[in-house]
C-alpha cells in the first residue's frame, strides 16, 4: 500500500488490484497537507494525530492500515522537503472554492484543537491559503467558524 501512495504523488502508473481501494491524488495530497501543518510547530501531539486519523477515515473513506501508511509516507515526504506548492497545485486543479474553504476550516480545527495558536502554524495556514488562491476574508471567516465550534473567542 505504501508504494501506492508513492506512485500517486510521483504520477507513476498505478496498478491496484481492488479499484474500490484506489485513492485520488487529491485526497492523498490533502492528507499530506494536514500532516505538514501538524508538524509546523514542531509538536505533533496525540490530539492532532487523532484528529487527522479521524478526518482521513471520515472524509476519504480510508481504513486504519491506509491511514497509518499515509502518515508514514507523508513523514518521508516532509524529510525530503517537498514544497507546499506541489500539494496546493493539485488541490487547486481539482477542488472548487467551497471545497478549498472546507480544507481551510479543517486546517484551523487542526491548529486550534490544542487550544494554542503557534506563530509557525499561523504562518503556515496563511501560506496555504495564499497558495490555494483564497481571499484573506475566507481565511478569517474559516477561523471564526472553527473558534465558534470550539467555543473559543
Amino acid at each position: 500500500m505504501l508504494e501506492f501512495f508513492k506512485n500517486l504523488l510521483n504520477k507513476e502508473p498505478i496498478r491496484q488490484e481492488n479499484d474500490k481501494k484506489s485513492r485520488s491524488r487529491t485526497e492523498i495530497v490533502t492528507c499530506a497537507l494536514f500532516i505538514e501543518l501538524a508538524y509546523a510547530d514542531d509538536e505533533f501531539n496525540d490530539e492532532e494525530r487523532e484528529f487527522i486519523i479521524n478526518l482521513m477515515k471520515k472524509e476519504f473513506d480510508l481504513n486504519e492500515e491506509e491511514v497509518h501508511e499515509l502518515l508514514e509516507y507523508a513523514g518521508e515526504k516532509m524529510e525530503k522537503n517537498i514544497s507546499l506548492y506541489e500539494y496546493t497545485d493539485i488541490i487547486n486543479t481539482n477542488f472548487d472554492k467551497t471545497e478549498k474553504y472546507l480544507i481551510l476550516k479543517n486546517l484551523w480545527k487542526l491548529i486550534l484543537i490544542d487550544g494554542k495558536l503557534d506563530s509557525h502554524e499561523e504562518y503556515f495556514i496563511r501560506k496555504i491559503s495564499n497558495n490555494l488562491n483564497m481571499e484573506h476574508r475566507d481565511l478569517i471567516s474559516a477561523k471564526a467558524e472553527v473558534k465558534k465550534e470550539f467555543n473559543r473567542d
